[in-house]
Formats: C-alpha cells, structure tokens, sequence
C-alpha cells in the first residue's frame, strides 16, 4: 500500500497523510479482464484510484464504434464526469483491461473529506484539472498528423498498455485505424 501511496501522491501533488486519510474511507473493489467499471447510461459518482491494472474510458460514436478517450493504470484516478459532478447518467463507459483492483470511494465520503482538509480539497481540484488536460490532449493529438509521434509518446510514457490493451483500442485513442498501427508498429521494428 505505501508505493500505491507513494505512486499517488507524488501524480496529483497530495500530501502523502491526505493520501493515506483518502484509502483509509475507500474501499477495495476487483475487476476481471474486460470487467465493466462504469457501464454507459448508468449513474455511477464514485472515484476509482487504480491499484492494479489498466483501464479505458470510452464512447460510441454513433455508429456502434467505440472510441476510447483514455486509459488509467497503477496510481491514476478514474471516474464518470458526469457522474461525479452532475449525478447524471454516464456518456463513457469504463472498462477493466485488465485483471484489476481499486480503490473506490463514493462521492458523498469524498465530499466529507474535501471539507475536512485543503490538501484534499485541492486534490478535488487536480482531479478536475487533469480530466481537462487528458481531454484536450485526445483532441489535439487526434487532429495532429503524426500518428506515428503519437503512439511512440504513448509507450513510452505508458509501456504497460502493450501488456493489457488490445491494438484495436490503441489505435483508436490514437484516431487511426487498427491497419494504420500495424504500419506504424512494423516501421518502427525495421
């Protein structure tokens, strides 16, 4: 639990007694391989602090494809937005990649400890700050023409979705298609 701790705070600037204050109002949750986290349409305000494990946020397009918006691994935050803030049902869908297990704490528990500390109040905050960040990087990075950039600067700052993600995911987040990775990945191995 102390590198969980560790890993955690270190990713969202949080004190690492607020971190430990946060775990100890959670609970532990396990999800199998392509285990639903969140199923979209569903209500669903809880924050997930994955422990173990990859997983993915997702839409459909409209056409029945999916598109996947991020990925969360070891000592990321994962939630609904629109759960979290609006108490409204989800547009995203959340999946376990992987074998997973996380800590869940439910809003009202988390609200409860936003007003009882300012590390934690903050930690609100980078939460919000980071979705934003993660969002307006997906959307760039979807409209930039250097798919190849792209999936390089994803393994290498996220290696450990090679282990647990399908490519069919990947080149989605990336906004290419599956064929269009294989090319990537084959010119990259020459």
């Amino acid at each position: 639990m102390e590198a969980f701790i560790r890993k955690f705070a270190d990713r969202y600037a949080l004190p690492a007694g607020d971190a430990q204050t946060l775990l100890e109002h959670a609970g532990q949750v396990h999800f199998a391989k392509n285990g639903i986290v969140v199923r979209p349409g569903s209500r669903n305000t809880d924050l997930y602090l994955v422990k173990e494990g990859v997983w993915r946020g997702y839409y459909d397009n409209g056409t029945g494809e999916e598109r996947t918006l991020w990925f969360a691994s070891e000592g990321e935050a994962a939630f609904s937005v629109w759960g979290y803030v609006e108490n409204k049902p989800s547009l995203i869908g959340i999946e376990a990649m992987s074998e997973s297990t996380a800590y869940r704490i439910p809003r009202a528990a988390l609200e409860a400890l936003y007003a009882s500390s300012a590390g934690l109040a903050n930690l609100g905050r980078r939460l919000a700050e980071r979705q934003l960040l993660s969002i307006e990087n997906w959307l760039v990075s979807g409209s930039s023409p250097r798919a190849r950039e792209r999936y390089l600067t994803l393994i290498r700052e996220t290696p450990e979705l090679l282990r647990h993600v399908p490519l069919k995911y990947i080149a989605s987040y990336l906004w290419v298609t599956p064929q269009s990775l294989s090319r990537i990945r084959a010119s990259i191995r020459e």
